[in-house]
C-alpha cells in the first residue's frame, strides 16, 4: 500500500472514531435573550447567523456595510423572534470603525455576550499577482478589524463571561492555491486568537474563544469566484450558519464545518508532503 493511501485509510479511521464519539451538548434555550454583536450580517453565512439567532430569541446587532440590505435583515430577524434588533452600517476597511461599532452595540443592548467575527474582504480567486497592496487591505479588513473588535469587546465580555467567535476557513489551517492573501488573514486569526485564548485562561478570564473552520460554502460570492477551479462540493450556507452558532454556545475550541475537516487537519499535520497532491487535485490550474 503507498503512503497516499495509507494517509487516506488513517484518516478514514480518524474520522470514524469522531464520529462515534462525538455528542451534541448544543441547548437552543441557551441562546434566549443573549446579545450578539455580528460581523457580515447582510448576506451569505452571516445572514444565516442573524436568522438562526433570531429563531432561538437573542437580541442582536447587525452590521455589514450596505444599510439597505441590513434593514431587509433586520426586518426578517425580527419576523422570526429576535428579542430585539438593531443595525450599523460600517467598513472595516476603516481602522475606526470597530470602536464605533462596539460603542453602539453595547449602547443599544447594555452588554454583550456574543461577539460574532464573521465579515471579509472581497478578493480575488486567483494565483499571486504581486498586488502587495490588496494584501495591506485585506490584512486590515479580515485580521486587523477583528483585533480591534475583540479588543473593544473583551471588558465587556469579562462581565458577562461571555464568547468571540471567530469565522475561518480551512484556508486558514491548510494552504491552497488561488488564495494566498486570504489564506494568509485566515492563518493570521489562528494564530492571533489562539494566542488570545491560552492568555486568558492564564489570567483566569472566563471568556471563550471558538475558532470556526468552514469548507466550501454555497454563498453567492463563492460559487462566482470558484466555478471551473475547484473540484469540491459546495455545502449550504444555513448549515454552516448553524454549526457556527452552535460552536459558540456550547464554547468549543474549534468548530468545523463539515466536521470531516477536523481529521482532515491532523492528518495534514502527520503527513504533510502525501497531502500536497490532494490540494492539487482539487484544483484546475489550466483554468486560472
Amino acid at each position: 500500500m503507498s503512503a497516499r493511501w495509507k494517509a487516506l485509510w488513517a484518516a478514514g479511521i480518524a474520522a470514524g472514531l469522531l464520529a462515534l464519539f462525538w455528542r451534541d451538548t448544543f441547548n437552543p434555550e441557551t441562546i434566549s435573550g443573549t446579545r450578539v454583536l455580528l460581523t457580515g450580517a447582510s448576506a451569505g453565512i452571516g445572514e444565516q447567523m442573524a436568522y438562526h439567532y433570531s429563531r432561538f430569541g437573542a437580541e442582536i446587532v447587525l452590521t455589514a456595510r450596505r444599510e439597505a440590505v441590513l434593514q431587509k435583515v433586520m426586518e426578517r430577524c425580527l419576523q422570526l423572534g429576535a428579542k430585539k434588533v438593531f443595525y450599523i452600517p460600517a467598513d472595516m476597511s476603516s481602522p475606526a470603525e470597530p470602536e464605533r461599532v462596539m460603542q453602539f452595540a453595547v449602547q443599544k443592548m447594555g452588554g454583550l455576550d456574543y461577539l460574532v467575527l464573521n465579515h471579509i474582504g472581497v478578493t480575488p480567486f486567483q494565483m499571486w499577482d504581486g498586488d502587495v497592496e490588496h494584501t495591506r487591505w485585506l490584512l486590515q479588513v479580515n485580521f486587523l478589524s477583528y483585533v480591534a473588535l475583540a479588543t473593544a469587546a473583551l471588558p465587556v465580555l469579562m462581565e458577562s463571561k461571555g464568547s468571540v467567535v471567530v469565522v475561518s476557513s480551512i484556508s486558514g489551517k491548510i494552504a491552497t492555491p488561488f488564495a494566498t492573501s486570504y489564506s494568509a488573514t485566515k492563518f493570521a486569526l489562528d494564530g492571533f486568537f489562539s494566542s488570545l485564548r491560552h492568555e486568558l485562561a492564564m489570567q483566569k478570564k472566563d471568556v471563550s474563544i471558538t475558532l470556526c473552520v468552514l469548507g466550501l460554502i454555497d454563498t453567492e460570492t463563492a460559487l462566482e469566484k470558484t466555478r471551473g477551479l475547484v473540484y469540491m462540493d459546495a455545502l449550504p450556507a444555513t448549515e454552516a450558519a448553524l454549526a457556527i452558532l452552535r460552536g459558540g454556545a456550547t464554547r468549543a475550541r474549534e468548530a468545523f464545518y463539515p466536521w470531516w475537516l477536523e481529521p482532515l487537519c491532523y492528518m495534514r499535520g502527520w503527513f504533510p508532503s502525501h497531502w500536497d497532491w490532494v490540494i492539487q487535485s482539487s484544483y484546475n490550474y489550466t483554468s486560472a
